[in-house]
């Protein structure tokens, strides 16, 4: 299957309709009766997420009174587990491509998709080897990486941001160059990470992952028109608590989740 043709079949169930009605229904559901199992929401989310989706969950669980499971990897990685039957109700990823893989499969409750944020990519290096700015991108990486220095960035296989990175790669013609100069990494954070211990010269990563640290600089903002939009996307999953994980990703579409998306250093979806 062609993960990218995928994400086209969820940009034609997002729009702002189904927002509306999924902010009428999380009205709806709170004026109900809290879960009778008490059975935590598991949410499914991508790594890049963990500092937002902590202060939404905490706002979700305080309005309903039911707690939050989440589980942070790649969305690649969470997505095949749930292909495979792990137990999830909410799935949030960070390429819509892994959201309409799973709708595909009908894995995914038909019309629950919203886009929830948005985001670019930056080039890092560690704070201390941070140097005057060059005049573009392939001048900027080469300064950093030196002869034999690895670029840090989240596996393309199966992480987004590694995905964003490698078509950033490939829009400069640098894909082939340095290929097997990459510094593979199970999720973003770990990319970032691998810059911030100087075990990595260079990175490719998210700027909401870039600003969690001070061991790392901003070494250039990656032009946004170099890869494909960085969108967020949620959707319920079939087999769950689909009343629960809808009210969810109503939430979810609310001020005060939009507001600690925001705080994090997310763009408006």
């Amino acid at each position: 299957m062609d993960l990218r043709n995928c994400s086209e079949t969820i940009h034609r169930l997002i729009n702002t309709g189904r927002r509306v009605v999924l902010r009428a229904f999380v009205a709806v559901f709170l004026a109900g009766t809290a879960r009778a199992d008490n059975e935590p929401l598991v949410v499914f989310a991508a790594a890049s997420t963990t500092d937002a989706l902590s202060y939404v969950a905490e706002g979700f669980t305080a309005a309903t009174g039911i707690d939050v499971v989440l589980s942070l990897a790649s969305s690649g990685g969470l997505s095949r587990q749930i292909e495979h039957g792990a137990p999830a109700d909410v799935f949030i990823s960070a390429n819509p491509m892994w959201t309409g893989y799973l709708l595909a499969q009908g894995l995914l409750v038909d019309g629950s998709q919203v886009v929830v944020a948005s985001n670019r990519l930056v080039l890092i290096v560690p704070a201390r080897d941070m140097q005057p700015v060059a005049s573009g991108f392939e001048e900027t990486l080469f300064m950093a990486l030196g002869d034999a220095g690895r670029l840090a960035l989240g596996d393309p296989a199966h992480v987004p941001a590694g995905l964003y990175a490698r078509e950033v790669l490939e829009h400069y013609d640098l894909w082939s160059a340095l290929e097997q100069r990459l510094a593979r990494t199970s999720d973003v954070r770990v990319a970032v990470a691998l810059v911030a211990r100087r075990e990595a010269p260079a990175g490719l990563v998210y700027a909401t992952d870039a600003a969690i640290t001070d061991e790392v600089a901003v070494a250039f903002p990656v032009p946004v028109d170099r890869h494909e939009p960085i969108l967020y996307t949620a959707g319920v999953v079939n087999g769950g608590n689909t009343e629960a994980a809808s009210a969810f990703i109503a939430w979810l579409a609310g001020p005060e989740s939009r507001a600690a998306f925001e705080d994090a250093g997310f763009l408006p979806p």
